[in-house]
């Protein structure tokens, strides 16, 4: 390569003496005479940009690319533990749910038998009050009917004496009357 490009300097410098001769004066950078002075200032700023960059910009760029990579890396782990975080926290909010589910599940139950207990309770003390009430209602009727039948009799007795009186035009008290209403003894 640097065979090349003396070869190349060479060949332009050539160019330049003979544009030189022709002319008369041509760039001085094609001079075959300024050509070592130009050759040292090339080596000297290489050697300093070559130092410059491998002491100065490569670390710095290697230390931002080494901060890349390690902030990757934090980065990826921090996803991880997210991930695995959660993954536990749907776990235990799919467990939390079913407990609920079941917990639900087991106050229904829970109501329900409470509710048919009241229910039946309920059911019992309504019968008790209506069989009271039976009791009242059959007792008012026992004593309904023994007033509607002394009240019979007693209309029995004014129905007899009035035909009785009519049929034999004679006025009969309500004492014989009785006696003949009432019934015989079974024999």
């Amino acid at each position: 390569m640097f065979a090349g490009t003396t070869m190349l300097f060479a060949a332009a410098a050539e160019a330049a003496e003979g544009a030189a001769k022709h002319e008369g004066g041509g760039l001085p950078q094609l001079n075959p005479e300024h050509f070592t002075g130009q050759l040292f200032w090339l080596v000297l700023t290489f050697v300093a940009l070559l130092f410059v960059m491998s002491r100065i910009a490569l670390p710095r760029v290697g230390d931002v690319l080494e901060e890349r990579r390690d902030r990757i890396k934090r980065d990826l782990e921090s996803a991880a533990r997210l991930k695995d975080e959660t993954d536990a926290a749907l776990a235990n909010y799919e467990k939390a749910l079913a407990d609920a589910r079941s917990n639900a599940s087991g106050i229904a139950k829970e109501t329900r038998e409470k509710l048919a207990a009241e229910t039946e309770a309920e059911r019992h003390r309504v019968d008790a009050q209506i069989a009271v009430k039976l009791q009242d209602a059959e007792a008012r009727i026992s004593t309904t009917k023994s007033k509607a039948v002394s009240a019979i009799g007693e209309v029995a007795t004014e129905t007899a004496r009035a035909v009785v009186s009519k049929l034999i035009g004679h006025d009969v008290s309500p004492e014989d009357v009785k006696k003949v209403l009432q019934p015989a003894p079974a024999e």
